[in-house]
């Protein structure tokens, strides 16, 4: 069957009024194009036919981004009615093809914050919830019509229970409940017709009641959604379809907050009372971050379909695909600039999809094209903190490395949960690549079965992010000041002053513990190095000459000094005149195994060259250049 677009879509690509495209289609001057239901359809791939009115020479000119009035940018609109009627809107609507073909009974959705997880729940709604008027209007262009009777007679033909905990973020664990509450009497308003239904009993209205007046406990709260869905679906002779949207923000402000204990109890209780074995629903549907699972949230639920960015499944439907973000570079007339929008908001993978940041596709071409780190102030960076803080030596190392575009492998598992990280730092990295701040490099099936993953910084942007939330979260531990200073000890050849903010920095800051490995002094050197980014090309453990450094930095400019860095260990209990005979051994290292071999090879005319050694809180520094 031929691809069919609206007239709408025409406009679109052809930079035309919407009521000039449907002249040209009752002109027949559109090969194709057939009406329903009042609506034009045009083949897709329908090319603009030449205007035949008299135009002056400046008219004839193909109109530019100046000249054509353009829809503007959903910056902030998760409204799918406004959306599409008002605004640019990319077609996601075969979404709902997925979901029919598949019948899943729970479906969970799990993607990183601002990306488009609540439009599409909303278009979801508006798709399937009987309202009494003709929703079709929203859908008789988008692409799930052209798909068939089959699909189209599902539309409006449901009732639907609609939350969203999204803005649930309170100080208390009393608050967050009375929002609860709040949030379930504006769902039962929406469906006051129950109250006058015959078919629900006396003692289900007075349930209603309780509700609609605030009255109800935490305890009778937890029945909200099953009782609700019993009287819809014995009102309307058809079993509802739920719609649960960031389902786990209530719980992450409940780790962050500490009623973390209260809130996940609430949530068990809510969703196997309203989800598991419940006859009254046709589908449900759950978004969120996180899979909030080992804490037994859906406990017994044999019936919830997972589905996370390592899933196949719906994998273009959250973010744009690239094809979509070069369309929209075509009708905002700047396909010059996909380029710069693939190296700042590009390389995520979801499933088998590359996928863009949309929030911040969006947010550039609103800005007329400049690039800034657009997703940077979405939320609130205390679960970033945290990890940091429970973070090892060793990932802290690793953590580092990726600024400097390293990549890590690990294991990743969906499940991670909040209180986990601090138990398991390692989870660290699962939790950065649900949240958006990883990528998935390659993955490799183990011999047990199990995948090991390679992951790493997807873009320009996050590096900004990961920047600013991550390693400026380290000041706590590193101040300015100290960085600045080590900064300048580096820059200028000053090993001396570069020994003492060291020493005073392991002092000040560092417990013994803490010190036990090299990998805790090359991580704490390499996330100091890091900030000098700008600067330097930062590489760590690679080949040069006959061996491998611990830390380059390659100038970006030329004239300026580069610098090698290489560490040592001493045994616990070495003096100073051993730490110093060590650091000399290091600097020795670096000339005997021509590690300045790439800094040359690169025209680098000055070098300085650094060898340290730490014992516990101990280090001693030996400079040279040449």
């Amino acid at each position: 069957m031929k691809k069919m677009m609206s007239c709408q879509e025409a406009a679109w690509r052809w930079g035309i009024s919407d009521r000039r495209v449907s002249k040209l289609c009752a002109e027949g001057r559109i090969p194709g194009a057939y009406k329903e239901d009042r609506r034009w359809l045009l083949p897709e791939d329908a090319q603009r036919p030449s205007d035949l009115r008299i135009k002056d020479s400046f008219c004839l000119r193909e109109p530019t981004l100046a000249y054509r009035a353009k829809r503007p940018l959903p910056i902030g609109v998760s409204d799918y009615c406004r959306a599409t009627m008002n605004y640019y809107y990319i077609d996601k609507t075969l979404m709902i093809k997925n979901v029919l073909d598949e019948l899943p009974a729970i479906s969970l959705l799990t993607r990183p914050r601002r990306f488009g997880k609540t439009l599409n729940m909303d278009m979801l709604r508006v798709f399937f919830e009987n309202t009494g008027e003709d929703t079709s209007v929203y859908f008789r262009d988008k692409k799930i019509w052209r798909c068939g009777e089959k699909y189209r007679r599902h539309q409006g033909r449901y009732p639907v229970i609609f939350f969203t905990f999204k803005d649930i973020k309170f100080a208390t664990w009393e608050e967050c409940l009375e929002i609860i509450g709040l949030l379930f009497q504006r769902e039962f308003g929406r469906h006051m017709e129950l109250l006058e239904s015959d078919r629900c009993s006396d003692f289900e209205k007075a349930y209603f009641r309780k509700i609609l007046a605030l009255e109800a406990g935490s305890a009778e709260l937890t029945q909200a959604l099953s009782r609700l869905s019993k009287m819809l679906d014995d009102h309307y002779g058809v079993a509802p379809i739920l719609i649960i949207d960031e389902y786990d923000t209530p719980v992450q402000q409940g780790h962050v907050r500490g009623y973390y204990d209260q809130v996940v109890t609430f949530m068990r209780n809510f969703f196997s009372d309203g989800l598991k074995d419940n006859t009254h629903l046709s589908y449900g549907f759950l978004t969120g971050i996180l899979r909030v699972a080992k804490e037994s949230i859906f406990s017994g639920l044999n019936n919830l379909n997972v589905n996370s960015i390592l899933e196949e499944r719906y994998g273009e439907y959250f973010g744009f695909t690239p094809d979509e973000v070069r369309e929209m570079c075509r009708y905002y007339g700047v396909l010059e600039k996909y380029a710069e929008v693939c190296e700042w908001y590009d390389g995520y993978r979801f499933g088998n999809s590359e996928i863009f940041n949309p929030w911040s596709v969006i947010n550039y071409f609103n800005r007329k094209c400049e690039p800034q780190a657009f997703w940077l102030s979405t939320s609130s960076n205390d679960i970033i903190g945290e990890v940091l803080e429970a973070a090892t030596p060793e990932i802290r190392a690793k953590l580092a490395e990726l600024m400097l575009d390293g990549t890590v492998l690990t294991t990743v598992d969906i499940g991670v949960i909040y209180p986990q990280m601090k138990k398991n730092p390692a989870s660290v990295y699962s939790f950065l690549l649900m949240t958006g701040y990883l990528k998935i490099v390659k993955k490799e099936q183990q011999y047990n079965g199990a995948y090991i993953y390679r992951v790493a910084l997807p873009n320009k942007e996050i590096k900004l992010a990961y920047n600013t939330e991550i390693l400026a979260v380290m000041e706590e531990i590193v101040s300015y000041g100290v960085v600045s200073a080590i900064q300048e000890a580096l820059y200028m050849g000053n090993g001396s002053l570069l020994q003492e903010e060291l020493s005073q920095l392991l002092m000040r800051t560092v417990s013994f513990y803490d010190t036990a490995s090299e990998s805790f002094y090359h991580g704490l050197l390499l996330g100091l190095c890091a900030v000098l980014a700008g600067y330097y090309f930062i590489s760590s453990n690679r080949e040069s000459g006959i061996g491998r450094y611990d830390i380059q930095l390659m100038p970006r400019k030329k004239g300026m000094p580069g610098i090698l860095i290489e560490l040592k260990i001493a045994p616990q209990g070495s003096s100073e005149e051993q730490l110093q005979k060590l650091a000399d051994k290091a600097l020795r290292q670096i000339k005997s195994c021509s590690y300045e071999t790439e800094l040359q090879r690169q025209g680098v005319d000055k070098i300085i060259r650094y060898g340290a050694a730490f014992c516990g809180k101990q280090v001693q520094v030996k400079v040279e250049e040449s």
